[in-house]
Parts: C-alpha cells; structure tokens; sequence
C-alpha cells in the first residue's frame, strides 16, 4: 500500500526537501543534497514516522525493557573509570564511560595515534583492549609501540578495514575498549559507495555505536579533519558520538592541546595539555612556562598576558618588532594571533594614543608556538607594539589582560581573579587589568593590581618609571 515519491535530502545534516537545492538549508553546505526515495503510505490517517505530519504508528513493536521511575536507574553502570592519562581524564570529565563513543580527530602527524596507543596500553592493565588499525599494517604498529613503552599482554591488535571483521574480532576478545584508527578507513561490504564517503562513514559509525551501546564497550573513533580543521564526513557523525576531541599543535611545536567539543559525560571548557617528545606523549599539569622567553634584562617588544584554554590559566609572552620597511606596501606578519585583530590594535593605538606608526613593518608572535584566539591578550599586543616603536622594556614582573575597543576603551574579560592568581604564583608582581575586572577579590600580598579604563591609561601605567 505505500508508494515512493522523489524527495531530496543532505547527506551531512539529514535535512528534507520537496526539489533539489544546491546548498543545505540546514547545515549551509553546498552540494551535500542528493535525492533519495521517500516511502509515503497513503492510508488515511497514517503517517510515516520521522516525515512529519500529525499521525503516528497504530501499532506497537516489542520493547528491549521495561519503561521505569528515573530514580531507579543505576547510574554507577556509566561511572567514568580512569585511563592513566591524567590530562586526557581531565577533558573526558574523569576517564571514559562504559558504552561511550568518542571522536577524537586532528590534523595529520599530531599524534592521534601516538596518544591513543598509550591510553590503550594503560588501560589494559585493568582488561582487554583491542586496537584495530585501518590506515597502518599490525608490524608498524608494533614497532611505534616498542619505543613508546605501551606493549601490554592485554593489548590487542588487529590490521582491518572490513567492518564484518571488526565486529567479528569484538566478539572474540571482548574488549572493555575499542579503538578504532581511522573510522575513513572502514567500509561495510553491504553499502554502495568508497571508504571514507558519506554515506559509509555513517553506516560504519551506527553500526560501531550500537555495538558499543549494547557490550557497555567504549570505543575511541580516529577521525580525519579537513583544511579548515572541522571533522571530515558527514554532520551525523558528531551527532552519533557521545564525545567530540579536537588533539591540536603546531607542527614545530612540542605542545598539544586535547579539548572537548562535545561531551554528554563531563565539561566542554576543559583543556589538556601534552609534550610530545621523542618517547611519547608526556601530561603538562603544569604548561605555563613553555611560553615565556628568558631574559636577564627587560626586552623592547615585549609582554606577558594570561589566557585562559578552558578553565585552565595560562601565563604566555607576546613579542612585537617594529622596524622600517623598505617596500612601498609595509609587511603585517603575525604567529599566533589574529592577523585582523592585531590591524585593529594597531588602528586604535595610532587613533586612540597617538602611536606613530607610520610605514613600517610590523612582526607579532607568541613564545612557544601557543596560538592566543580570546580577546583578552588585546592589551599585551597593544603595550608590545609601543613597547618596541618607543624602545621601551616593559619592566619584568608586568603582565596585562584585557579586551581593546575600537573608542580606545579596555573592556572587561571573564576570570580575571583567577588570572591574576595563576601569575602570581609564576612570579608576577604587577597587574594592568580593565576597571572593575576583580569584582572585589583581592589578590595577594606581593601582587600589585592596576585597573584602567582606556589605552593611553594602560600605556602610562606599563611604562611608569
């Protein structure tokens, strides 16, 4: 009794329409919509389930248990157990839940892999562990695992890229964890379409899910990024995952960031910290001095700020050189930073506080290879850039926080207290902060606060004396 009618629908969000559209008016992604064939039962009164409209199935199908009062649930079945990785427990909210998913995904050579095979190792001193890898072969794996130290009886690894099969090796080991490196390497036999593509991405996640849900398995998908650093595939794939990791660094850089995207289990706001050495991957509970130069005297261009990477305080240098230029168009080159909101500091300091700036070029960077996204390092930028037009060190023990408005204004920033504690504890001695930013918290004894209200207030405060 039910007919097919030609309907459209994205690939990535799921989104529906009557006629096919180039771009999702959903997602906003652009050739995602494909048609597909829409069942519509013709039955007054029924309606297919999930297409809209006001009826529903007449009928009933039989349940898996039994519907009970919320306070009866045992909530200790999804109590977090620890992986050993203490900065990775930091961002999981405790350590990984029974039955969870995870997508942890990041560019190439970060070191997915390197930390993944360490959590795996750690974690099968307390059951099994089974690690298949679709992108490597079981004797390469092997080797990295030799000098990282993570070779564990308990450890299991497969060389698969058949869903079928993977499946099958669950059922023989019975892992308590199930990693799987890369969720684009897998396909199922049974679905049209290559490794990697839409539409197998999504069949090998739901299927992975449901396997995990129903053994009380977590699993740990590996997902590739695409250019603009957003995960690669479908939409539906964050929203099948309980949880989203983004592993971030800088290539040159021996530091890497794990932080949540998503998380059903714990915060989003937390951030972990690693050093990534030739042994591994080694948790920073303390990262801060990885971003501070050392110098025995006060250098021109120079300036300490605090950011905050989730919770989490950060003490980080921003470095400005000032110089002549010797092209008609000056060069703006920053690492680290805004490019755009570096040209609006620059604007505000020679509008705002009388800066002469005039055709020079203009280098900006962070010690350390830390990239300072938040409005708060504005300060620092702008007391850097007069620090080195002026030839002026900033004395040492000067650190500043605080947001540049276009009227010449600091604007406050969340968790300036906590900042201000965190430098302190490195040594700081003297903070320029926005007015009010404290909120009545004091800070301590060796630490001097001064609140301003607008640049030109900032500058003469930074270079009093």
């Amino acid at each position: 009794m039910a007919k097919s009618t030609a309907a459209y629908r994205c690939a990535e969000c799921g989104w529906q329409a009557a006629k096919w559209v180039g771009r999702c008016g959903e997602c906003q992604a652009w050739g995602t919509v494909e048609e597909t064939a829409v069942p519509r039962l013709v039955r007054a009164g029924i309606r297919a389930a999930g297409y809209g409209g006001t009826g529903g199935r007449l009928g009933g199908g039989p349940v898996s248990t039994a519907a009970m009062p919320i306070g009866m649930v045992d909530a200790a079945q999804a109590g977090a157990r620890p992986t050993g990785l203490d900065e990775l427990d930091r961002v999981l909210g405790g350590g990984l839940v029974p039955g969870a998913v995870l997508l942890l995904a990041g560019e190439p050579g970060v070191g997915k892999s390197t930390l993944l095979l360490e959590a795996g190792a750690l974690v099968a001193s307390t059951g099994p562990v089974l690690y298949v890898t679709g992108e490597e072969s079981a004797a390469q794996v092997r080797l990295r695992a030799d000098r990282l130290g993570s070779v564990h009886e308990n450890l299991y690894l497969a060389a698969e890229t058949d869903l079928d099969a993977i499946i099958t090796h669950v059922a023989t080991v019975q892992p308590r964890l199930l990693i799987i490196d890369s969720v684009q390497t897998i396909a199922a036999g049974d679905v049209d379409g290559v490794p990697g593509g839409v539409t197998q991405v999504r069949e090998v996640a739901a299927a992975l899910t449901a396997s995990a849900k129903a053994r009380s398995m977590a699993t740990i998908l590996v997902g590739h990024v695409t250019k603009d650093g957003s995960v690669a595939g479908p939409r539906t794939l964050e929203h099948l995952v309980d949880v989203v990791l983004h592993f971030e660094g800088d290539r040159h850089s021996r530091l890497r960031m794990v932080r949540a995207v998503k998380n059903r289990y714990g915060p989003t706001d937390e951030v972990g910290c690693f050093d990534l050495g030739e042994y591994g991957l080694i948790g920073l509970a303390d990262p801060s001095g990885l971003f501070l130069s050392r110098h025995r005297e006060p250098v021109p261009g120079t300036c300490v700020t605090v950011t905050l990477e989730g919770r989490r305080p950060l003490v980080a240098e921003v470095q400005a050189l000032v110089c002549g230029s010797m092209l008609d168009v000056p060069r703006r080159v920053t690492s680290g930073l805004d490019a755009s909101r570096i040209g609006m500091v620059l604007a505000v300091l020679q509008r705002r506080a009388d800066v002469k700036i005039g055709k020079d070029d203009i280098y900006v960077a962070t010690v350390g290879g830390v990239r300072l996204t938040e409005p708060s390092a504005d300060l620092a930028v702008a007391l850097a850039l007069a620090s080195s037009i002026a030839n002026l060190a900033i004395p040492q023990g000067v650190f500043a926080v605080g947001e540049v408005g276009l009227a010449g204004e600091v604007r406050n920033v969340a968790g300036v207290p906590r900042r201000v504690a965190e430098a302190e504890r490195m040594g700081f001695r003297q903070a320029i902060v926005p007015s009010g930013s404290m909120g009545g918290a004091t800070a301590g004894a060796g630490m001097e606060v001064t609140e301003v209200e607008d640049i030109r207030e900032a500058l003469r405060s930074a270079f009093r004396g």
